[in-house]
C-alpha cells in the first residue's frame, strides 16, 4: 500500500515513475492485514507498564505478544528502545505525531479509490471495541483519553447497544466503544491492485524484480541493481516493509526496524453477517466483514520475517474469533485458511518518512508498525511533496530518518 500510493502521488507531480517489487502489488502485509482506516490509532501498541506484564504474556498461550526464544537476543536492543517510549510524556509525543497523519488519511486515501473505481471495496460503518469486563474497560480509560484529546469521536455504549447494532457479537460483551467515523475495506490485497491498476494506466511502469544492491556515483546513487539487470534513475523511494532495512544498509544507514509478525484466521464463505469491524479491546484480536468471509486476526509476534507460521497461534486466533461471535463456531464457512505476515516496527511505533541521511536523492517510507494500510496514501502525498521541493503539508520533524 505505501509504495503503490507513493508512486501514484508522484506520478500526480508529473514525475516519470517505475514500481519495483519482487511480488506483485498487494501481495506482502497489504494482503493480510485487518482492513481497517485506523484513524483512532494515535496509542502506540507500548504503553506504561508493559514491562511488568511481559513475562506473563511471553508465558501465556493465549496472550497477543509472541517471542520465539531463539530471537529474543538479538531483539533485545530493539525491545530496550521499545521500553524506553513507553514513559507517558514519549506516548503522549508518539500519540501526537502519529495523529498528524491519521487526521490526513481520507483527503488521501479517497481521491484514489474514487479514481480507481474502488468505491465498492469500502465499508463505512465504523469500528466497536469490545470489553468482557468492566475492570478491563477501566484500564483502557488512559488509550481512550488519549485518542479523545487527540480529536478522535467515540460513543460509549453497554454490551447490549452493542448487540443492537452486531447482533451476533457474544453475550459476554458488557461494554464497548464505538468510533463511527472509521472506514474499512472488503478486501484490502484487491484495493491495493486497484490502486496498482490505476498508476499503470496512468503511464507508470512496474517491474517484478528482487533488488541486489545500488550503483553508488559522486552524485548520489545512480541506480538499482535487480536481479533482472540494472535500473538507472534519478531519484528512488524505499518503502519495502520489512525488507527496507536489508536495502538501507547497502546505503550506509542502519534502522532499527523489526518484524512485527501479525497473525489472520479467514472464515472463507461463512454466512456471519457483521456491519462493521469489532476489535477486542481484552483480546487484542479484531474482527473484520470481508467480501469473501469473516478475517479474525491480531498478535504481535517478534521473530524472523520468514518463519514458519506457529499453528498453535492460528488455532488460538480461530478460538477467540468463535468466542467473540458465536455464530462463527456454528458456521465456520467453506473453508478456514491462516496467514501470517510482518509488519515493520520501529521501536517508537513511528514510520520514517524523508529524505535519507546519506544520499540527497533516496527518500525513506517505511516503518509504519500496524498502519501501514491506513497511511499509505498520505505518506505516498508527504514524499511526492518532499521530492518536488515543496514544503510538506505535515509537520515531519517526528518521522525524520536520522532520529534513531
Amino acid at each position: 500500500m505505501v509504495g503503490t500510493c507513493c508512486a501514484l502521488y508522484l506520478q500526480r507531480e508529473g514525475y516519470q515513475v517505475t514500481l519495483v517489487d519482487r511480488k506483485r502489488p498487494g501481495e506482502e502485509a497489504s494482503f493480510g492485514n485487518l482492513a481497517c482506516f485506523g484513524i483512532a490509532s494515535c496509542v502506540p501498541p507500548a504503553m506504561p507498564g508493559i514491562l511488568k506484564k511481559v513475562p506473563g504474556m511471553l508465558l501465556d498461550p493465549s496472550a497477543p505478544l509472541k517471542l520465539r526464544w531463539r530471537d529474543a537476543i538479538p531483539a533485545l536492543p530493539w525491545f530496550l528502545r521499545y521500553l524506553a517510549n513507553t514513559r507517558p510524556e514519549r506516548i503522549e509525543a508518539i500519540a501526537a505525531a502519529r495523529q498528524s497523519l491519521l487526521n490526513r488519511v481520507h483527503e488521501t486515501l479517497d481521491p484514489l479509490v474514487r479514481e480507481a473505481g474502488a468505491e465498492a471495496l469500502i465499508n463505512k460503518g465504523g469500528l466497536i471495541f469490545t470489553f468482557e469486563s468492566e475492570e478491563a474497560y477501566r484500564n483502557a480509560s488512559y488509550a481512550f483519553d488519549i485518542r479523545r484529546r487527540n480529536g478522535v469521536r467515540m460513543d460509549v455504549i453497554d454490551g447490549n447497544q452493542a448487540r443492537e447494532l452486531e447482533p451476533a457479537l457474544s453475550r459476554d460483551i458488557v461494554r464497548a466503544v464505538r468510533v463511527p467515523d472509521l472506514a474499512h475495506t472488503y478486501n484490502p490485497g484487491n484495493l491495493v491492485r486497484s490502486f496498482a491498476a490505476l498508476f499503470e494506466r496512468n503511464g507508470g511502469a512496474f517491474l517484478q524484480a528482487g533488488v541486489n544492491g545500488f550503483d553508488l556515483g559522486a552524485g548520489g546513487v545512480k541506480a538499482l541493481v535487480t536481479d533482472r539487470g540494472r535500473l538507472p534513475f534519478d531519484a528512488v523511494v524505499i518503502a519495502a516493509g520489512v525488507w527496507s532495512g536489508t536495502l538501507t544498509k547497502m546505503l550506509g544507514t542502519s534502522v532499527p526496524l523489526a518484524a512485527e509478525r501479525g497473525y489472520h484466521v479467514m472464515f472463507h464463505g461463512t454466512g456471519v453477517k457483521l456491519n462493521s469491524a469489532i476489535l477486542s479491546a481484552d483480546r487484542y484480536v479484531s474482527v473484520t466483514p470481508m467480501d469473501y468471509g469473516v478475517r479474525v486476526g491480531g498478535t504481535a509476534e517478534f521473530a524472523a520475517a520468514d518463519a514458519p507460521l506457529n499453528q498453535a497461534t492460528a488455532r488460538m486466533m480461530r478460538s477467540i474469533g468463535e468466542k467473540l461471535v458465536p455464530a462463527l463456531a456454528d458456521d465456520p464457512g467453506k473453508e478456514i485458511t491462516s496467514w501470517v505476515g510482518s509488519r515493520p516496527s520501529h521501536p517508537d511505533s513511528k514510520p520514517a518518512i524523508g529524505r535519507a541521511p546519506k544520499q540527497n536523492n533516496v527518500f525513506f517510507a517505511f516503518g509504519h508498525d500496524h498502519l501501514g494500510l491506513t497511511m499509505g496514501p498520505i505518506t505516498g502525498k508527504l514524499i511526492a511533496e518532499i521530492v518536488a521541493g515543496r514544503t510538506p503539508s505535515v509537520d515531519l520533524e517526528p518521522f525524520r530518518p536520522d532520529r534513531f
